[in-house]
């Protein structure tokens, strides 16, 4: 083949490759532009430097008004924890405050507790996290001005702001001053520098190494099912997996357990309910086990306790929606608004049928 020739196929081929790209790619009609509110809605993340804070603002006072009802049933109403979560607020002192590093934390400190206020270094990360995550039953529902006010109730708590402390995007630069731990990201020299160098080499074997590995501790097989299926309490998307809990343990390598259990759809019918999956789908499981307390009751307390009731069904269904606490102890169930009715009665109906 002459050079001539080889020049003319070469031509022929860009040509054609470039015609085919001009028609398009398969892919080129998969999905479309996300719409500016589709974007907005997802873009909510605020930043240390307060970049993406919505304006609003809100008092210690609504504050504490919007924390006795949607958060001291899990938190306390201090902010001191009941036996749902740590606590919230306690470690930091007021020079603390002022020179912006936790003592508590600083090694030879044996405080009890770490806190979240003894750790947390930018306000910012408070605020996004009660805005996109709080209150844990329904996250997101707080509007922006109830994020501002349970947020200036917790730094009046931690003696950060005063009592009648108006906590907005146009002061919260100050209050950033103020964090007991706002230098506690910055590492001090002698931890990285040995001799004037930076200390990064290691004597320990880095290739080809011997590994010699053991199993310290174990989930006995009778504790796998205490919170439900995780499985199916996980996302379906990504590349984790939580076990399926109702089986024994698997013998396959990590990451490659089964995938999730779904709703099975019958031609030309309605999805067969799994209440079970209802119960971890809702993260009722968090709380309650099927047949073990964890926070609140096992459902096979709560059906045994109910079992002779006629109205049990209506009567359940209230509860799971209204919350409330004494009946199985002090601690305090948040109420369920956020779960559909056909999912509260399905709920109901299986607890009322035994809870099996």
């Amino acid at each position: 083949m002459n050079r001539n020739t080889l020049r003319i196929l070469a031509a022929t081929i860009a040509f054609s490759t470039a015609g085919a790209w001009a028609a398009g790619q398969p892919w080129d009609k998969i999905g479309r532009d996300a719409t500016p509110a589709e974007v907005k809605a997802w873009d909510i993340d605020v930043r240390p430097d307060f970049k993406g804070l919505p304006p609003g603002k809100g008092t210690v006072d609504d504050g504490a008004t919007v924390w006795e009802s949607k958060c001291a049933s899990c938190h306390g109403i201090f902010g001191e924890s009941n036996e749902v979560f740590t606590p919230l607020i306690g470690g930091t002192t007021a020079d603390d405050i002022k020179r912006g590093r936790v003592k508590n934390l600083e090694e030879g400190n044996r405080f009890p507790q770490k806190t979240t206020i003894m750790k947390v270094a930018t306000v910012s990360t408070l605020w996004d996290y009660i805005n996109r995550a709080m209150p844990w039953n329904a996250p997101k529902t707080l509007k922006t001005d109830e994020v501002y006010a349970v947020l200036a109730y917790l730094l009046n708590l931690a003696n950060i702001v005063p009592a009648d402390y108006e906590l907005s995007d146009k002061n919260i630069a100050e209050v950033q001053e103020r964090m007991p731990n706002r230098n506690g990201m910055v590492f001090y020299e002698p931890m990285w520098v040995t001799n004037g160098k930076g200390d990064v080499k290691n004597v320990a074997c880095m290739k080809d190494c011997e590994v010699d590995t053991k199993i310290h501790s174990s989930l006995p097989d009778f504790a796998r099912d205490a919170h439900g299926n995780i499985q199916i309490q996980n996302r379906v998307i990504g590349p984790v997996r939580g076990a399926d809990t109702t089986k024994p343990a698997s013998k396959a390598p990590a990451g490659q357990s089964p995938a999730p259990v779904v709703a099975v759809v019958p031609q030309g019918g309605a999805a067969e309910v799994d209440p079970k999956a209802l119960l971890d789908s809702n993260g009722c499981t968090a709380c309650h086990g099927v047949s073990a307390k964890i926070v609140g009751p096992g459902f096979n307390e709560v059906a045994a306790k109910n079992k002779d009731r006629k109205d049990a069904v209506e009567y359940l269904k209230g509860k799971i929606r209204a919350g409330g606490s004494g009946v199985y102890g002090d601690v305090p169930m948040p109420p369920q608004s956020q779960i559909s009715d056909d999912d509260v009665k399905a709920i109901a109906d299986w607890i009322a049928a035994g809870a099996k």
